[in-house]
């Protein structure tokens, strides 16, 4: 995905954002350069090139957030988007900015051991099954007691739900070639009957009682650890003195019980330490860190419950990160000279140039984000692969109807959601959702129970539902 150029990058973005060419622009040449850095020899040059961070101004609703999630998803990077304001300066209530960095590392690690455990269920879900039929039928001494035993239990669970005993028998003679000692044949051919009705899903409501790993439920707790606060888990910590993790005796059902077994033999198959160090290499050379609302922690602005010195306070926490420093992490060190830090704001009382000076110029890529006319909410509505239209018309057939947006319909509501942002405070692409949620309130609510298949929305449609609520001003600021 990382040797696309910039020019596919922006294409792709295409597809879910509508305008905005400058910011799409600025974060497909980011991502170049990354790939372009990655080519070159260790050592030198290579560790000199640091990432070169962009600041997004725009209103509200306009795309800043999802390009950046976008693209994260497109070349497969951990991101993480934080609100800065959540942050505060070292020494007042709040968490400190080192742990957005800790965030990101265990959400790479989490979705590292996701991609690993995917690679080993089959293989898990074997074993597992095989320590289900273990429970379902027990083999004991002498042989011929276990023999008889499962024989029995076969016997009465094929009674018990009326199932043809002789189709079960046949397919599983006609895949019986192996010879086995005389005693074993009983235990043996009825394990596979089992065997054949459980992959049937015949056993899975049949309750069955397993062990499983107990946690014990142990609290997670904060401690201040090489300069912020860090998460610990004393369950783990006693689990690791104490030896292995307890176990406990669970009635579940077989379905579940096949679930639980085959998460923990495939926690068992793959390696956390190979896991954390794929996660540690992606989340230092591709990580993406958005810091939404840069703009809410400039000093002398109204409206926050920080006082200032706070404010710049976090910008001065931030600086460090996006110089490059090295963050304590439970999992070990993270290096963030080459993560690359994507800040967005509105900046309607404040503009960049109020960032403390050290922090601006470690933002040195700065796009504007323009506001959304009528023309661009009919394309948000009709052309992205995920476009609001698409999602509804996708809803409302589950309940087994159609609907039919005409281009009339779509003009229009294209037209009150820009009304309303003129009228109101402006949202952006966000207004749209507003409007549509009223728009098919009704259909919503009704499509269980109605017999008309088939819904046509045009202009008059559209009139009819929200005239009287953009008409009046306080009925649409409570409403929309």
């Amino acid at each position: 995905m990382n040797e696309f150029t910039p020019k596919q990058i922006v294409e792709i973005l295409d597809r879910f954002v509508i305008g905005q060419k400058d910011a799409k622009k600025a974060v497909a040449i980011a991502l170049r350069n990354r790939y372009r850095r990655r080519l070159l020899e260790d050592g030198g040059l290579k560790e000199e090139i640091m990432p070169k961070n962009i600041i997004m101004i725009g209103p509200t609703g306009v795309g800043k957030t999802e390009i950046a999630r976008r693209i994260a998803k497109f070349i497969n990077a951990p991101f993480l988007k934080v609100e800065v304001t959540k942050y505060t300066e070292v020494g007042y209530v709040g968490r400190d900015v080192e742990s957005m960095v800790r965030d990101l590392f265990e959400l790479a690690i989490s979705r590292e051991k996701s991609i690993k455990t995917e690679l080993v269920k089959e293989k898990a879900l074997k074993i597992a099954k095989e320590k289900v039929l273990d429970i379902l039928i027990p083999k004991r001494n002498p042989v011929s007691s276990a023999a008889g035993k499962a024989r029995e239990l076969f016997d009465s669970f094929i009674d018990k739900n009326n199932i043809d005993k002789n189709e079960i028998e046949v397919e599983v003679e006609n895949n019986n070639t192996e010879e086995k000692h005389i005693e074993n044949d009983t235990y043996n051919d009825t394990r596979k009957k089992f065997k054949k009705l459980l992959e049937d899903g015949k056993l899975d409501l049949r309750e069955i009682e397993i062990e499983v790993k107990s946690r014990g439920g142990m609290p997670m707790f904060e401690v201040f650890s090489g300069g912020g606060m860090e998460e610990f888990n004393i369950g783990g910590i006693m689990g690791g003195i104490l030896g292995q993790d307890k176990k406990k005796k669970q009635k579940v059902k077989v379905k579940d019980a096949l679930e639980l077994l085959t998460d923990e033999e495939a926690s068992k198959l793959i390696d956390m330490e190979e896991i954390t160090r794929e996660a540690k290499e992606k989340v230092e050379n591709s990580g993406i860190i958005f810091l939404d609302e840069i703009d809410k922690i400039i000093g002398g602005q109204g409206g926050g419950s920080n006082p200032n010195v706070s404010r710049e306070g976090v910008q001065r926490d931030l600086l460090p990160l996006v110089e490059g420093s090295t963050v304590m992490t439970k999992h070990g060190t993270i290096k963030t000279d080459h993560i690359l830090f994507i800040a967005a704001g509105a900046f309607y009382s404040a503009k960049p140039s109020d960032l403390v000076p050290e922090l601006q110029g470690r933002f040195p890529i700065r796009v504007e984000l323009h506001s959304l006319n009528q023309e661009d909410f009919v394309k948000i509505l009709k052309e992205p692969e995920n476009a609001l239209i698409k999602q509804y018309k996708a809803l409302i057939k589950t309940e087994g109807i159609e609907l039919d947006f005409k281009d009339n319909a779509i003009d229009k509501i294209a037209e009150y959601a820009f009304v309303a942002n003129e009228q109101m405070e402006n949202i952006g692409a966000r207004r749209l959702h507003t409007i549509i949620e009223k728009l098919l309130e009704e259909i919503s609510y009704e499509a269980p129970d109605t017999n008309d298949k088939n819904v046509e929305i045009d202009e008059f449609y559209v009139e009819d539902k929200l005239k009287d609520i953009i008409k009046n001003r306080d009925l649409s600021k409570y409403i929309l």
